[in-house]
């Protein structure tokens, strides 16, 4: 057995002993260690911050994509809001112990269903190291151990923030192994962990679709994940105008590196004309290349036109696809054969027409008059996400520290035996 191997099948039986005390600790002690790690990461804000300088200038000397750079990079804000969370994450309700229901049976039983944790999380991800600290406090609120491996371009800023987080958290009363970092960048360790369906209960990858779809193919652990994200905005006949363009130009925007930044823009033909002209100048003022359609085309001059790959395609950047559609069926139509089922919305004042959209739209997210950026755990109120999940198994959408945790039987008797 290579030292390699024997290093992260280590961590992981560490991480499993560990789990069994993570299950048993009280929310004071679980809210404090989160507090501790929020207070220490921005005690220790400098420190991350030059780590992440290293990681960033490394990124730009290899010239990675703007939107790449974008996700890696860390300030004060963004560590401050790192901090906020965990502080979110500490202040929600302790999930562990609760009794969804109970019932009793003709024979006496009483039978419930009682909340525990997963166990062991293993979470794979690319270049945001934001992750780290929520994977960690969402995982640790959820009474999980969790087990985490960062991507190379971030190698340092995630290095930094475990170390100061793993630190709070020991001195709190978090178990040691409950939480791990991979620190090696060799890929050989993400094979190794994907094969330890013994010890991990569940893995999380977080990054681009293709890390995605090699960690579904090679795991032989549970998987939740999504690969990308094809969102959509519809204008209908009966929208607001004003309100479609302030939602259209901030899902598209305000920041388009991110998954659930919009992609695809589908306008009903009976306002195109009208809405299309200012909205595209808007676009085009913001620097965003405007992909559309033959009649998209028609109504506003000079745009580039969309081939059938753009209605598929996830930029992540200041590209835009837009589509003149006949109705809210066709709307439809086209968001079920493209999206990718994460995040997608209707601008309308037809009650009618947003009750049909909410209903046939098959994505994690739906919306009715506001923006797609809305799908994110933080926006959803549970303080970070772990990631977003398109399947429908056994989580959907972001998922918080609700969706990290199981349930088991627990049954009652004074003496009943099966006849």
């Amino acid at each position: 057995m290579s030292d390699l191997k024997k290093e992260i099948i280590s961590i992981a039986q560490d991480a499993r002993k560990a789990s069994f005390g993570m299950g048993q600790l009280s929310s004071a002690v679980k809210d404090k260690a989160l507090t501790a790690m929020a207070d220490s990461l921005e005690k220790d804000r400098a420190a991350i911050c030059a780590a992440n300088k290293k990681d960033v200038k490394a990124a730009r000397s290899r010239k990675l994509s703007a939107a790449f750079i974008d996700r890696l990079t860390l300030d004060d804000k963004r560590i401050k809001s790192m901090a906020a969370g965990l502080r979110t994450v500490a202040s929600l309700r302790d999930p562990i112990g609760e009794v969804i229901k109970m019932w009793t049976r003709p024979n006496g039983l009483w039978i419930g269903k009682l909340r525990v944790p997963l166990g062991v999380v293993g979470i794979i991800y690319e270049s945001r190291p934001n992750v780290t600290a929520d994977c960690i406090g969402l995982c640790l609120k959820a009474g999980n151990s969790v087990i985490l491996r960062g991507g190379s371009e971030s190698i340092n800023s995630n290095i930094a923030i475990f170390d100061v987080m793993s630190d709070a958290a020991r001195e709190a009363g978090i178990p040691d192994g409950a939480i791990s970092l991979i620190k090696t960048t060799d890929r050989k360790a993400v094979h190794i962990l994907l094969g330890l369906s013994e010890l991990v209960d569940l893995i999380i990858p977080r990054g681009g679709e293709s890390l995605i779809k090699e960690v579904a193919r090679r795991s032989k652990i549970p998987v939740l994940k999504h690969y990308k994200g094809v969102c959509h905005v519809y204008v209908d006949e009966d929208a607001d105008l004003n309100m479609a363009e302030r939602i259209c130009f901030n899902a598209k925007v305000q920041r388009p590196s991110v998954c659930n930044a919009m992609e695809t823009l589908l306008v009903n033909e009976d306002v195109a004309a009208r809405f299309l002209p200012s909205m595209i100048r808007k676009y085009k003022e913001a620097g965003v290349e405007v992909r559309g359609c033959a009649m998209t085309r028609r109504i506003v001059k000079g745009l580039k036109a969309a081939v059938e790959k753009d209605w598929s395609a996830e930029y992540l950047g200041l590209i835009l696809s837009v589509r003149v559609v006949k109705n809210l069926h066709e709307a439809v139509d086209h968001i079920n054969r493209y999206s990718t089922k994460l995040s997608d919305a209707i601008v309308t004042e037809n009650y009618h027409n947003a009750v049909e959209f909410l209903k046939r739209i098959d994505s994690a997210s739906v919306y009715v008059n506001a923006s797609t950026r809305f799908t994110d755990g933080a926006e959803f109120g549970f303080g970070a996400e772990i990631g977003i999940s398109t399947d429908k198994f056994h989580a959907r959408g972001p998922v918080g520290v609700e969706e990290l945790t199981s349930y088991k039987y627990i049954i009652y008797g004074n003496g009943q035996i099966r006849e």
